[in-house]
């Protein structure tokens, strides 16, 4: 009888110690439960085309964030994509990474809250960016700590009324000689720099980051190089140009998708710190890259290619992007935007290099000519122009600048005359004084990296030249 007692306590106590391990897992599991997203939404993948996943039971706004299961050596790499649009009863999706790894039928899941805002991209906007260095996902690239999840804001993306926005009035001082003397920038202004590969482009973008005179810099690296992209960092904008810029960088390893969204995140920081009352400069390297990959994106989709293998729909991107910028409001700060645009070849049929050219306040155009010469910077003073520099400067200025890319071009287009001894002095008053006074003209326009020349030296230097 004792020993039937001692196994019935023995088992009585055993099953309460089972019991306890079972509400223990159980409460575990209902914790891990809670922290779930109120629903899940799954679909099944059914092809796969490049980059683009059609996705069948998925039913999911454009612009949301899915999931595509993967699993590799037991661990679960899930691959990060979004919704880009809908064939029938399909989904279709755009990886942000490669898809190996990827088996048919793989689930395709999407975790929504409980309300409408949670479809909605969050992104961090904050006065802690500065100083660092970001993907087009706000995911840091410096090594650093990620940005805290209470600096996400959801973006979004407003048309601005044109009567809104402010005339520009104000000068911007690049710290760059020809530029100011000769280009003059206003605070709000668009601009684009041409140039092919090679001929100093990023040192330029270099200098005006470190010399130009805005409160906050904002700088996206679309499609470059990722060495350039470390270089640019390190040894052209260096530790103090860093300290007031953000750089968000998707070089040319990554997906269409992801430089995308990283010009228009580089223009949603930008738009923050303008509402912030700072003067604020963008510089977007480059408006090409943005484009061809809108190009990827569309014709994956069957876009039809209209233009150079463009297809429609970029001819409206490029403007959506760029008329982001500029000055809304006189009392608050403003947006100055370069966009650089590649001219390989230097192919004036080149859409994306027309549509720049028209939408823009000016364009500063770099020249190989004198990039093989050793002049720096390349800039070709005879075909670049500001358009709102007539309205923000004196007349005085205005004189000066125009007589002096009247004598340079007028040098130049007889530079083999003079070079071999055939033009006769007196033919062309301009050209004579041309002539004499070339080496001084020659000095303004070129510029070391190293030296800053503000804006009210560089019209006290262009002034002397015709003393």
């Amino acid at each position: 009888m004792a020993g039937n007692m001692s196994s019935y306590l023995f088992r009585g106590i055993l099953m309460n110690l089972r019991f306890a391990q079972f509400l223990k897992k159980f409460s575990s599991f209902e914790s891990r439960i809670e922290k779930l997203s109120d629903i899940i939404n799954y679909g099944r993948l059914v092809s796969i085309n490049g980059l683009v996943v059609e996705v069948v039971g998925l039913r999911m706004p454009i612009g949301s964030e899915c999931f595509i299961e993967r699993i590799i050596d037991g661990k679960n790499l899930n691959i990060h994509a979004e919704v880009i649009g809908f064939s029938g009863k399909k989904t279709i999706l755009l990886s942000f990474e490669e898809i190996d790894g990827v088996f048919p039928g793989a689930r395709v899941f999407s975790k929504l809250g409980n309300d409408a805002n949670s479809i909605i991209k969050k992104m961090p906007l904050s006065i802690k960016l500065l100083g660092r260095v970001l993907n087009g996902r706000g995911q840091p690239l410096d090594q650093l700590p990620k940005i805290d999840h209470k600096y996400y804001t959801i973006i979004k993306n407003y048309n601005i009324n044109p009567l809104n926005r402010t005339p520009i009035t104000e000068i911007l001082d690049t710290g760059i000689r020809a530029i100011n003397g000769l280009l003059t920038i206003g605070r709000g202004q668009k601009i684009g720099i041409f140039s092919s590969s090679g001929i100093g482009k990023s040192i330029l973008l270099g200098m005006m980051a470190r010399y130009t005179k805005a409160d906050v810099i904002v700088i996206a690296l679309i499609g470059e190089r990722g060495r350039e992209v470390k270089d640019f960092i390190e040894n052209i904008l260096g530790v103090e140009g860093l300290s007031r810029s953000v750089v968000i960088a998707a070089p040319a390893d990554v997906s269409p998708l992801l430089k995308i969204q990283a010009a228009s995140y580089a223009a949603n920081i930008a738009e923050y710190f303008y509402k912030k009352n700072k003067h604020v400069l963008l510089i977007m390297d480059s408006l090409t890259r943005y484009a061809m990959a809108q190009r990827e994106i569309s014709l994956s989709l069957g876009e039809l290619p209209v233009s150079k293998g463009y297809p429609s729909s970029i001819f409206s991107k490029i403007p959506n992007l760029v008329e982001r910028t500029g000055v809304y409001n006189k009392n608050k700060g403003s947006i100055t935007s370069f966009y650089t645009v590649l001219t390989e070849g230097e192919d004036e049929q080149d859409p994306v290099s027309h549509l720049a050219r028209s939408i823009l306040d000016g364009h500063i155009i770099l020249s190989r000519y004198y990039a093989d010469l050793g002049h720096y910077p390349a800039i070709d003073i005879e075909s670049s122009i500001s358009r709102v520099m007539p309205n923000i400067i004196n007349s005085t200025q205005n004189h000066q600048a125009l007589y002096f890319k009247k004598l340079v071009a007028s040098y130049q287009r007889n530079r083999e005359l003079i070079n071999i001894g055939a033009y006769i002095t007196g033919t062309d008053l301009v050209l004579d004084h041309a002539i004499k006074i070339w080496p001084k003209l020659e000095k303004f326009l070129q510029q070391e990296i190293s030296e800053k020349s503000d804006y009210s030296f560089s019209c006290q230097e262009l002034n002397k030249i015709f003393l």
